[in-house]
Protein backbone atom coordinates (compact mmCIF):
# COMPACT_ATOMS: atom_id res chain seq x y z
CA UNK A 1 0.00 0.00 0.00
CA UNK A 2 1.59 3.31 -1.30
CA UNK A 3 1.52 6.64 0.80
CA UNK A 4 -1.31 8.47 0.69
CA UNK A 5 -2.37 12.39 0.48
CA UNK A 6 -0.47 13.94 3.19
CA UNK A 7 -3.62 15.17 5.44
CA UNK A 8 -3.77 14.70 9.19
CA UNK A 9 -5.59 16.22 12.16
CA UNK A 10 -3.44 14.15 14.61
CA UNK A 11 -1.08 11.40 14.05
CA UNK A 12 1.12 11.11 10.89
CA UNK A 13 -0.46 9.90 7.89
CA UNK A 14 2.16 8.43 5.69
CA UNK A 15 2.40 4.54 5.07
CA UNK A 16 5.33 2.34 4.32
CA UNK A 17 6.26 1.53 0.51
CA UNK A 18 4.27 -1.83 -0.74
CA UNK A 19 7.58 -3.38 -0.69
CA UNK A 20 8.80 -2.34 2.07
CA UNK A 21 5.52 -3.39 3.88
CA UNK A 22 5.93 -6.76 2.48
CA UNK A 23 9.77 -7.65 3.55
CA UNK A 24 8.18 -6.91 7.11
CA UNK A 25 5.66 -8.67 7.28
CA UNK A 26 7.47 -11.55 5.98
CA UNK A 27 9.98 -10.77 8.83
CA UNK A 28 7.75 -11.94 11.28
CA UNK A 29 5.52 -14.74 9.21
CA UNK A 30 8.45 -16.87 8.84
CA UNK A 31 9.06 -16.64 12.13
CA UNK A 32 7.06 -20.27 12.92
CA UNK A 33 7.57 -19.91 16.71
CA UNK A 34 6.49 -16.64 17.60
CA UNK A 35 3.21 -17.28 15.38
CA UNK A 36 2.38 -20.38 17.27
CA UNK A 37 3.44 -18.50 20.55
CA UNK A 38 0.80 -15.25 19.68
CA UNK A 39 -1.80 -18.23 18.38
CA UNK A 40 -2.23 -20.05 21.70
CA UNK A 41 -2.91 -17.13 23.46
CA UNK A 42 -6.62 -15.45 24.03
CA UNK A 43 -5.95 -11.87 23.79
CA UNK A 44 -5.88 -10.19 19.94
CA UNK A 45 -2.35 -9.47 19.55
CA UNK A 46 -1.29 -7.17 16.25
CA UNK A 47 2.46 -5.72 15.39
CA UNK A 48 2.28 -3.06 14.13
CA UNK A 49 5.31 -1.35 11.90
CA UNK A 50 6.43 2.28 12.12
CA UNK A 51 3.57 3.64 9.90
CA UNK A 52 0.98 2.04 12.61
CA UNK A 53 0.46 -0.87 10.05
CA UNK A 54 -0.51 -4.64 10.60
CA UNK A 55 2.67 -6.50 9.59
CA UNK A 56 1.48 -9.84 11.65
CA UNK A 57 -1.96 -10.48 13.51
CA UNK A 58 -2.85 -13.74 15.42
CA UNK A 59 -5.65 -16.31 14.96
CA UNK A 60 -7.64 -14.65 17.67
CA UNK A 61 -8.23 -11.53 16.13
CA UNK A 62 -8.66 -13.30 12.43
CA UNK A 63 -11.55 -15.19 14.30
CA UNK A 64 -12.86 -11.58 16.03
CA UNK A 65 -13.40 -10.40 12.38
CA UNK A 66 -14.39 -13.48 10.36
CA UNK A 67 -11.69 -13.84 8.51
CA UNK A 68 -9.34 -17.04 7.49
CA UNK A 69 -6.60 -14.92 5.36
CA UNK A 70 -4.28 -12.88 6.89
CA UNK A 71 -3.09 -11.35 3.69
CA UNK A 72 -6.03 -9.55 3.82
CA UNK A 73 -5.73 -7.11 6.90
CA UNK A 74 -1.69 -7.13 6.54
CA UNK A 75 -0.98 -3.07 5.47
CA UNK A 76 -4.10 -1.76 7.51
CA UNK A 77 -3.86 0.25 10.66
CA UNK A 78 -6.07 -1.23 13.61
CA UNK A 79 -9.36 1.08 13.04
CA UNK A 80 -9.31 0.24 9.95
CA UNK A 81 -9.54 -3.27 10.56
CA UNK A 82 -12.02 -3.61 12.92
CA UNK A 83 -14.44 -1.04 10.83
CA UNK A 84 -13.83 2.23 13.15
CA UNK A 85 -16.76 4.66 11.30
CA UNK A 86 -13.99 7.44 11.07
CA UNK A 87 -11.05 5.52 9.63
CA UNK A 88 -12.36 6.65 6.11
CA UNK A 89 -13.04 10.03 6.89
CA UNK A 90 -9.78 11.42 5.59
CA UNK A 91 -7.28 10.08 2.90
CA UNK A 92 -4.90 9.44 5.98
CA UNK A 93 -7.25 6.68 7.38
CA UNK A 94 -6.82 5.60 10.76
CA UNK A 95 -5.16 7.96 13.23
CA UNK A 96 -5.49 10.89 11.36
CA UNK A 97 -8.90 12.30 11.79
CA UNK A 98 -10.07 15.15 14.63
CA UNK A 99 -11.69 12.33 16.28
CA UNK A 100 -8.61 10.06 16.62
CA UNK A 101 -7.37 13.00 19.30
CA UNK A 102 -9.14 11.22 22.17
CA UNK A 103 -8.77 8.03 20.92
CA UNK A 104 -7.02 5.94 23.48
CA UNK A 105 -5.50 2.92 21.02
CA UNK A 106 -3.94 6.12 18.50
CA UNK A 107 -2.80 7.58 21.66
CA UNK A 108 -1.24 4.12 23.20
CA UNK A 109 0.62 3.69 19.51
CA UNK A 110 1.87 6.56 19.37
CA UNK A 111 3.39 6.76 23.11
CA UNK A 112 5.06 3.19 22.10
CA UNK A 113 6.56 4.57 18.89
CA UNK A 114 8.09 6.78 21.33
CA UNK A 115 9.34 3.87 23.08
CA UNK A 116 6.84 4.03 26.17
CA UNK A 117 4.84 1.45 27.19
CA UNK A 118 1.24 2.53 27.41
CA UNK A 119 -2.45 0.96 28.28
CA UNK A 120 -5.62 2.83 27.77
CA UNK A 121 -9.11 2.39 27.07
CA UNK A 122 -10.58 2.64 23.76
CA UNK A 123 -14.36 2.98 22.67
CA UNK A 124 -14.67 2.13 18.58
CA UNK A 125 -18.47 2.85 16.71
CA UNK A 126 -17.84 0.38 13.92
CA UNK A 127 -19.26 0.76 10.57
CA UNK A 128 -21.48 -2.36 10.88
CA UNK A 129 -25.05 -1.97 12.61
CA UNK A 130 -23.95 0.94 14.74
CA UNK A 131 -21.91 -1.66 16.64
CA UNK A 132 -19.74 -0.37 19.35
CA UNK A 133 -16.58 -1.99 20.94
CA UNK A 134 -14.81 -1.07 24.57
CA UNK A 135 -11.12 -2.03 24.59
CA UNK A 136 -8.10 -2.38 26.42
CA UNK A 137 -5.11 -1.39 24.98
CA UNK A 138 -1.98 -2.57 25.76
CA UNK A 139 1.35 -0.78 23.29
CA UNK A 140 4.91 -1.77 23.75
CA UNK A 141 7.92 -1.05 21.68
CA UNK A 142 9.93 -4.09 19.93
CA UNK A 143 13.04 -3.77 17.91
CA UNK A 144 13.51 -6.06 15.11
CA UNK A 145 15.85 -5.55 11.46
CA UNK A 146 16.88 -2.22 13.07
CA UNK A 147 13.16 -1.01 13.07
CA UNK A 148 11.03 0.04 16.02
CA UNK A 149 7.62 -1.77 16.00
CA UNK A 150 4.83 -2.22 18.00
CA UNK A 151 3.38 -4.94 19.99
CA UNK A 152 -0.58 -4.61 20.37
CA UNK A 153 -2.56 -6.68 22.70
CA UNK A 154 -6.50 -5.81 22.24
CA UNK A 155 -8.77 -6.83 25.32
CA UNK A 156 -12.45 -6.66 24.72
CA UNK A 157 -13.96 -5.00 28.03
CA UNK A 158 -17.65 -3.98 26.04
CA UNK A 159 -19.52 -6.45 28.32
CA UNK A 160 -17.81 -5.49 31.72
CA UNK A 161 -18.14 -1.56 30.75
CA UNK A 162 -21.60 -2.00 29.76
CA UNK A 163 -22.87 -4.03 32.75
CA UNK A 164 -20.86 -1.26 34.59
CA UNK A 165 -22.03 1.59 33.11
CA UNK A 166 -25.42 0.09 33.27
CA UNK A 167 -25.72 -0.58 36.88
CA UNK A 168 -24.72 2.82 37.98
CA UNK A 169 -27.29 4.68 35.52
CA UNK A 170 -30.12 2.31 36.56
CA UNK A 171 -29.85 2.40 40.26
CA UNK A 172 -29.22 6.04 40.14
CA UNK A 173 -32.55 6.80 38.24
CA UNK A 174 -34.56 4.05 40.09
CA UNK A 175 -33.29 5.41 43.50
CA UNK A 176 -34.09 8.90 42.22
CA UNK A 177 -37.63 8.16 41.12
CA UNK A 178 -38.18 5.77 44.42
CA UNK A 179 -37.04 8.62 46.47
CA UNK A 180 -39.40 11.55 45.12
CA UNK A 181 -42.08 8.87 45.15
CA UNK A 182 -41.64 8.10 48.76
CA UNK A 183 -41.75 11.79 49.76
CA UNK A 184 -44.54 12.44 47.89
CA UNK A 185 -47.00 9.36 49.14
CA UNK A 186 -45.88 10.42 52.76
CA UNK A 187 -46.94 14.22 51.65
CA UNK A 188 -50.40 12.75 50.38
CA UNK A 189 -51.28 11.01 53.46
CA UNK A 190 -51.05 14.24 55.81
CA UNK A 191 -52.53 16.69 52.99
CA UNK A 192 -55.68 18.05 53.32
CA UNK A 193 -58.28 16.79 50.66
CA UNK A 194 -58.07 19.90 48.57
CA UNK A 195 -54.43 18.82 47.90
CA UNK A 196 -55.09 15.20 47.36
CA UNK A 197 -55.85 15.06 43.82
CA UNK A 198 -52.92 17.04 42.91
CA UNK A 199 -50.84 14.75 45.16
CA UNK A 200 -51.78 11.54 43.45
CA UNK A 201 -51.39 13.11 40.24
CA UNK A 202 -47.94 13.52 40.82
CA UNK A 203 -47.47 10.38 42.18
CA UNK A 204 -49.13 8.47 39.39
CA UNK A 205 -46.79 10.58 37.34
CA UNK A 206 -43.75 9.14 39.40
CA UNK A 207 -44.94 6.12 38.79
CA UNK A 208 -45.14 6.29 35.20
CA UNK A 209 -41.32 7.87 35.09
CA UNK A 210 -40.59 4.84 36.96
CA UNK A 211 -41.77 2.39 34.69
CA UNK A 212 -40.08 4.33 31.91
CA UNK A 213 -36.24 4.14 33.15
CA UNK A 214 -36.73 0.23 33.59
CA UNK A 215 -38.51 -0.50 30.29
CA UNK A 216 -35.47 1.88 29.11
CA UNK A 217 -32.93 -0.52 30.38
CA UNK A 218 -34.50 -3.27 29.10
CA UNK A 219 -34.97 -2.27 26.31
CA UNK A 220 -31.54 -1.19 25.71
CA UNK A 221 -30.15 -4.22 26.85
CA UNK A 222 -32.25 -6.49 24.18
CA UNK A 223 -30.85 -3.85 21.71
CA UNK A 224 -27.48 -4.36 21.93
CA UNK A 225 -27.70 -8.16 22.34
CA UNK A 226 -30.04 -8.14 19.16
CA UNK A 227 -32.37 -9.63 20.62
CA UNK A 228 -35.11 -6.37 20.69
CA UNK A 229 -37.78 -7.24 18.26
CA UNK A 230 -39.34 -4.71 15.84
CA UNK A 231 -43.40 -4.12 15.42
CA UNK A 232 -43.91 -1.59 12.33
CA UNK A 233 -46.85 0.36 12.02
CA UNK A 234 -48.28 3.54 11.28
CA UNK A 235 -46.85 6.47 12.87
CA UNK A 236 -48.13 10.56 12.63
CA UNK A 237 -45.07 12.72 13.08
CA UNK A 238 -46.83 15.87 14.95
CA UNK A 239 -49.20 13.39 16.75
CA UNK A 240 -46.12 11.36 18.45
CA UNK A 241 -44.35 14.75 19.18
CA UNK A 242 -47.68 16.20 20.77
CA UNK A 243 -47.72 12.95 23.01
CA UNK A 244 -43.56 14.33 23.80
CA UNK A 245 -44.39 17.37 24.64
CA UNK A 246 -47.66 16.51 27.02
CA UNK A 247 -45.45 14.01 28.71
CA UNK A 248 -42.56 16.07 29.31
CA UNK A 249 -44.33 19.34 30.08
CA UNK A 250 -44.43 19.03 33.42
CA UNK A 251 -40.35 17.82 33.82
CA UNK A 252 -39.62 21.05 31.36
CA UNK A 253 -41.45 23.27 34.03
CA UNK A 254 -39.57 21.75 36.85
CA UNK A 255 -35.87 22.76 35.00
CA UNK A 256 -37.32 26.51 34.11
CA UNK A 257 -37.66 26.35 30.50
CA UNK A 258 -40.61 26.38 28.32
CA UNK A 259 -41.25 23.21 25.45
CA UNK A 260 -42.37 24.28 21.79
CA UNK A 261 -43.06 22.92 18.82
CA UNK A 262 -41.88 24.19 15.85
CA UNK A 263 -44.03 25.76 13.77
CA UNK A 264 -42.86 24.85 10.55
CA UNK A 265 -43.46 21.17 11.49
CA UNK A 266 -44.91 19.16 9.12
CA UNK A 267 -47.40 16.46 9.56
CA UNK A 268 -45.77 13.26 8.23
CA UNK A 269 -47.27 9.79 7.91
CA UNK A 270 -44.90 6.95 8.06
CA UNK A 271 -44.37 2.91 9.03
CA UNK A 272 -41.56 2.28 11.93
CA UNK A 273 -42.12 1.06 15.56
CA UNK A 274 -43.27 3.42 17.26
CA UNK A 275 -41.99 2.28 20.45
CA UNK A 276 -38.50 2.55 19.64
CA UNK A 277 -38.74 6.06 18.02
CA UNK A 278 -40.82 7.33 20.98
CA UNK A 279 -37.91 5.79 23.33
CA UNK A 280 -35.38 7.82 20.83
CA UNK A 281 -37.48 11.15 20.78
CA UNK A 282 -37.60 10.74 24.71
CA UNK A 283 -33.84 10.12 25.44
CA UNK A 284 -33.11 13.42 23.14
CA UNK A 285 -36.04 15.65 24.91
CA UNK A 286 -34.46 14.56 28.17
CA UNK A 287 -30.95 15.47 27.37
CA UNK A 288 -32.24 18.50 25.75
CA UNK A 289 -34.38 19.68 28.87
CA UNK A 290 -31.57 18.82 31.36
CA UNK A 291 -29.11 21.29 29.64
CA UNK A 292 -31.40 23.91 29.58
CA UNK A 293 -30.89 26.88 31.34
CA UNK A 294 -33.08 29.23 32.97
CA UNK A 295 -35.85 30.57 31.03
CA UNK A 296 -34.28 28.97 27.55
CA UNK A 297 -36.70 27.01 25.01
CA UNK A 298 -36.33 23.42 23.81
CA UNK A 299 -37.93 23.43 20.57
CA UNK A 300 -38.98 19.89 18.81
CA UNK A 301 -39.94 19.65 14.98
CA UNK A 302 -40.36 17.19 11.93
CA UNK A 303 -40.91 17.44 8.44
CA UNK A 304 -40.58 15.12 5.22
CA UNK A 305 -37.10 15.75 2.88
CA UNK A 306 -35.84 13.61 -0.07
CA UNK A 307 -37.86 10.45 1.17
CA UNK A 308 -37.07 10.46 4.51
CA UNK A 309 -38.47 11.41 7.51
CA UNK A 310 -36.32 14.01 10.06
CA UNK A 311 -37.20 14.54 13.62
CA UNK A 312 -35.56 17.16 15.91
CA UNK A 313 -34.84 18.72 19.32
CA UNK A 314 -32.56 21.84 19.77
CA UNK A 315 -31.79 24.09 22.93
CA UNK A 316 -29.42 26.96 23.34
CA UNK A 317 -26.49 25.46 24.83
CA UNK A 318 -23.48 25.04 23.20
CA UNK A 319 -21.29 21.82 23.42
CA UNK A 320 -17.51 22.12 23.74
CA UNK A 321 -15.73 20.41 20.71
CA UNK A 322 -14.07 17.75 23.00
CA UNK A 323 -17.33 16.38 24.13
CA UNK A 324 -18.66 16.83 20.89
CA UNK A 325 -15.79 14.17 19.49
CA UNK A 326 -16.99 11.56 21.76
CA UNK A 327 -20.97 12.23 21.76
CA UNK A 328 -22.35 9.01 20.62
CA UNK A 329 -19.51 7.01 22.19
CA UNK A 330 -20.98 4.20 24.81
CA UNK A 331 -19.71 4.96 28.15
CA UNK A 332 -19.09 9.28 27.38
CA UNK A 333 -21.39 11.70 29.10
CA UNK A 334 -21.20 15.25 29.05
CA UNK A 335 -23.28 14.61 32.64
CA UNK A 336 -20.73 12.98 34.29
CA UNK A 337 -18.96 9.47 34.84
CA UNK A 338 -21.46 6.40 34.00
CA UNK A 339 -24.34 8.81 32.48
CA UNK A 340 -23.07 7.95 28.54
CA UNK A 341 -25.60 5.50 27.32
CA UNK A 342 -28.48 8.52 26.84
CA UNK A 343 -26.90 9.20 23.03
CA UNK A 344 -25.42 6.38 22.39
CA UNK A 345 -28.74 4.21 22.67
CA UNK A 346 -29.93 7.21 20.76
CA UNK A 347 -27.64 6.32 17.69
CA UNK A 348 -28.05 2.16 17.71
CA UNK A 349 -31.63 1.94 18.36
CA UNK A 350 -31.92 4.20 15.18
CA UNK A 351 -29.54 3.00 13.23
CA UNK A 352 -29.36 -0.61 14.00
CA UNK A 353 -33.06 -1.24 14.54
CA UNK A 354 -34.78 1.83 12.65
CA UNK A 355 -32.87 1.87 9.39
CA UNK A 356 -32.04 5.56 9.72
CA UNK A 357 -29.08 7.85 10.79
CA UNK A 358 -28.25 9.99 14.23
CA UNK A 359 -26.71 13.15 14.29
CA UNK A 360 -25.98 17.02 15.74
CA UNK A 361 -24.68 20.13 15.53
CA UNK A 362 -23.55 22.26 17.88
CA UNK A 363 -22.31 25.80 17.84
CA UNK A 364 -22.00 28.76 20.19
CA UNK A 365 -24.49 31.12 18.18
CA UNK A 366 -26.50 28.16 17.16
CA UNK A 367 -26.99 26.13 19.91
CA UNK A 368 -27.40 22.20 19.83
CA UNK A 369 -30.06 20.41 17.49
CA UNK A 370 -30.05 16.47 17.64
CA UNK A 371 -31.50 15.25 14.04
CA UNK A 372 -32.64 11.70 13.72
CA UNK A 373 -33.14 10.72 10.19
CA UNK A 374 -35.89 8.44 9.42
CA UNK A 375 -37.27 5.86 6.08
CA UNK A 376 -40.75 6.64 5.75
CA UNK A 377 -41.34 2.76 5.58
CA UNK A 378 -39.75 0.27 7.38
Amino acid sequence: MESREQVTFFAPPERAPSEVLKRQVRLFAENSVLTQLYDAVTEIVLILNPQRQIVFCNRHFMDFLGITDREAIYGLRPGEALGCVHAAQTPGGCGTTEFCVTCGAVNALLHASQGVVDTQECSILRQADADALDLLVRSSPLMADGMRFTIVALVDISHEKRRRALERIFFHDLMNTAIGLQILSRAAAKAADERAAEMGSNIVRGLDMLVDEIEGQRDLLSAETHELRVHPGPVVSTELLDELRAGYAHFARERDCTLVLDRASERVSLVSDRKILLRILRNMLKNAIEASCHDETVTMGCRQADGHVQFWIHNCAFIPRAQQLQIFQRSFSTHGTGRGLGTYSMKLLTERYLRGSASFTSSESAGTKFVVTLPLAL
